[in-house]
Order: C-alpha cells, then structure tokens, then sequence
C-alpha cells in the first residue's frame, strides 16, 4: 500500500510539473528550470507552513506532543532513506531500489507501533496507580474526618 502512494505521489508531482512547463511554454515564458523550481518549492512551502502550524498548534495545546515527534521524525525518516537509496546509486555502493525505501519506512512504522503499545501499557499503570492512591487518600481522610467528628448515621 505505501508503494502505490508513493508511486502516486510521484506520478502527481510529474503531472503537476509538466503542467507547469506546458504553462510557461503556452505564455512563452522564459522562466528557467532553476527559477521554476525557486517558485514552486517555496510556494509548496509556505502553503504547507499555513497547513501544518494550526494542526502542530493544536496538537501541542492538546498535550498530543508524541503525534508532533512521530510526524517529524518520519518526515526527517523520508527524506533519509530517499538521500540514502540516491546515494547508493550515486557511489555504486549498492543498487537504488524503491522497495528499500518502504522497507525502512515500514520498519520505522513497525518498531513505533511496538513503542506506542508499551507506553500506552505504561501510562496506563501509571494512571490506574494514582487513581488507586487517590482513592486511599481520599478514604483515609474521610475515616479521620469521622475519627474527629463522630460517625454519622445515614
């Protein structure tokens, strides 16, 4: 499945910068690959800067700072295993394969999904035992509350 997407996702980038170039050569614009790629990189930027600030905003308001880590890292985490397959084949020190690349973001997947379950475990053995302190807490002030005032009867 994250083979198709990102095949997709690369297909769609093709469309969309043929699109651009038919549109330059239809006005017979003279700008060049470099200033293309100038304008659209740091349109494609800003638009995602308006996008993801509200949602890490959010998130981090939330106290949902885990899903603001995951989503960086992972971003960081594309970006090194796609720098990694373009080296090999830069150097000839190993083959460029795509199926490397969703091999390593299926591991980083795999070992955070293990990760998320042991600490969901442990947060919650963590709240259990502070509600079951709670609860001792709260019962022994209210048997001194009654050791100093006597017991009433319901």
């Amino acid at each position: 499945m994250l083979k198709e997407l990102l095949y997709q996702a690369v297909d769609w980038i093709a469309l969309i910068h043929d699109k651009i170039i038919n549109l330059n050569n239809a006005f017979e614009g003279t700008i060049s690959d470099k200033q293309m790629h100038f304008l659209v990189i740091g349109l494609l930027g800003m638009l995602m800067i308006f996008a993801v600030y509200p949602l890490f905003k959010f998130l981090a308001k939330t106290d949902h700072i885990m899903v603001v880590s995951w989503i960086y890292v992972f971003t960081l985490i594309l970006v090194i295993t796609f720098a990694i397959e373009i080296g090999q084949r830069l150097t000839r020190t190993g083959s460029m394969e795509f199926v490397d690349i969703v091999f390593g973001i299926g591991g980083f997947i795999a070992m955070f999904a293990i990760f998320a379950v042991i600490r969901g475990v442990i947060n919650g053995v963590v709240r259990w035992r502070k509600r079951q302190k709670g609860r001792q807490t709260a019962e022994a002030a209210e048997s001194a509350y009654q050791g100093r005032h006597g017991r009433r009867e319901a």
